[in-house]
């Protein structure tokens, strides 16, 4: 008798095509998909453990699943993503309603582990391990080591081992799993590993599946997209890559995410800006703009680097989208330091800023620097610079009034049409609402022109 599972995801794309995999091996593996989880045997929560809020909302997410148990058709709760592997046996002790917490390497036999699961077994949580040890440190021995381990890298299998769970028009692609960069705050390359490259058939291969599926915007993500090739023995790999992916019949266009500011190299900025199909969207990990932070952060770059970086992206193409996240309240960080990022910010002229606010992450080693500020003073911090983010996005947004856009139409409710502009990303960047007399569905590329905006979001009138 088949198995009924509900796949739930947290956190980013690069975890919605991880889920995609998983579906697959399930579905293969004999299991039902279901979108509800009330209607489900068994629920698998894709977890986030990337910042304490993404870990709180994950296990939130867990212990919910978990009172299905008590009154529904659910018998097991099984945690798998980034909080599963990062912190296995720990996770599993602490959350004694999840039956199951699955890492990375359970991956490949999931549909075994879970049948095994709901037959009682029980399952011995991992002890979590420094991934990057895994693979060899010369980046370009990894992909055979690969080939011949049992190590699962997530995101890697061929399209064919992958079934969509969201219909819409963008669908993520991913280039690459993990990141070499050793940024003093960060936690992610520990549980997701050193970094490795996709092969480019392998990618483009994806890309006309995806595009078979109905997908007409191709998101590109990774951890670092600007290191993509660097394994392969080519670091300029995804500037040949992105025009071939441009081309695929029925692909309208496609976005590159997470782009390191250090890494960006004139190449890649001119492809990104002027290629047909490709979308001048530059999401920059800018981090901060004062140079003593970025360097205790274990980052390159200071507020000038940064700006002459996106006044060349401005001068090859003006219309082009810049987006960035910056955590404010870092170990040290000077009133003369947040003046610094404040000045950037306004200099910038971004069209989104996401603002953190500063916390120890498990592991890293700005955890251990006694130069902290106190909470409250973060969280004045990051008040006042989210105050000065929504003011200065508002502008950018006013600023596009009267642009040509190219929106892509993602919900058509009634006469209530939505979509997004080559400069917003999918989920975080705002929405362009349409105006038009004409009949539009979802999937279609509009040419519009901007009337209005609200906060980063516009209204644009499609000509008639």
């Amino acid at each position: 008798m088949s198995t009924s599972v509900a796949l739930v995801t947290l956190g980013c794309a690069r975890n919605e095509v991880d889920s995609e995999e998983l579906a697959w091996r399930l579905a293969a593996g004999g299991f039902t998909l279901v979108e509800d989880p009330e209607a489900a045997d068994t629920v698998v929560v894709n977890t986030c453990g990337f910042v304490e809020q993404a870990k709180k909302d994950s296990v939130d997410m867990l212990l919910e699943a978990a009172d299905l148990k008590a009154n529904g058709r659910t018998q097991k709760v099984v945690a798998v993503g980034c909080l599963a592997e990062r912190y296995g046996a720990d996770l599993a002790a602490s959350l004694p309603e999840t039956d199951a917490v699955l890492g990375f390497d359970d991956y490949p036999d999931i549909a075994a582990r879970l049948r095994g699961i709901l037959a009682g077994e029980q399952h011995q949580p991992h002890t979590p391990r420094d991934r990057r040890q895994l693979l060899p440190i010369t980046p370009v021995e990894r992909s055979a080591t690969i080939q011949t381990s049992a190590l699962s890298v997530p995101g890697h299998a061929p399209a064919s081992l992958r079934v969509r769970l969201d219909r819409g028009p963008t669908a993520s692609l991913k280039l690459a799993s993990g990141c070499d960069r050793r940024c003093s705050f960060c936690a992610i390359p520990s549980f997701r590993g050193s970094f490795v490259s996709r092969r480019p058939t392998e990618v483009l291969d994806e890309a006309r599946w995806l595009a078979g599926q109905g997908a007409r915007e191709l998101f590109l993500v990774s951890e670092n997209s600007t290191s993509y090739g660097k394994d392969l023995g080519d670091l300029r790999l995804l500037e040949s890559l992105l025009p071939e992916l441009a081309a695929v019949e029925g692909v309208a266009r496609v976005r590159v995410s997470y782009l390191q500011p250090a890494e960006t190299r004139p190449g890649l900025v001119d492809v990104l800006a002027k290629t047909p199909g490709v979308t001048p969207y530059f999401d920059l990990s800018f981090q901060h703009a004062s140079g003593p932070v970025l360097r205790r952060m274990r980052r390159f770059g200071d507020s000038m680097s940064f700006l002459g970086l996106l006044d060349r992206v401005r001068t090859l193409n003006p219309e082009a989208g810049v987006r960035s996240n910056v955590i404010v309240g870092f170990p040290g960080e000077t009133e003369a330091d947040l003046e610094v990022l404040c000045d950037f910010l306004v200099a910038a002229r971004m069209d989104v800023t996401g603002v953190f606010g500063y916390s120890d992450e498990d592991g890293t080693e700005a955890a251990r620097f006694d130069d902290k500020l106190d909470d409250d003073e973060v969280r004045a911090r990051v008040s006042h610079v989210t105050a000065l983010v929504e003011e200065l996005t508002a502008q950018r947004a006013e600023e596009r009034i009267g642009e040509t856009v190219e929106v892509l139409v993602e919900s058509v409710d009634g006469t209530e049409i939505v979509g997004r502009a080559a400069h917003q990303g999918p989920e975080v960047d705002g929405t362009t609402t349409l105006l038009v007399d004409r009949p539009v569905v979802v999937g279609d590329l509009v040419t519009a022109t901007v009337t209005a905006s609200e906060g980063v979001d516009l209204v644009a009138e499609v000509a008639r």
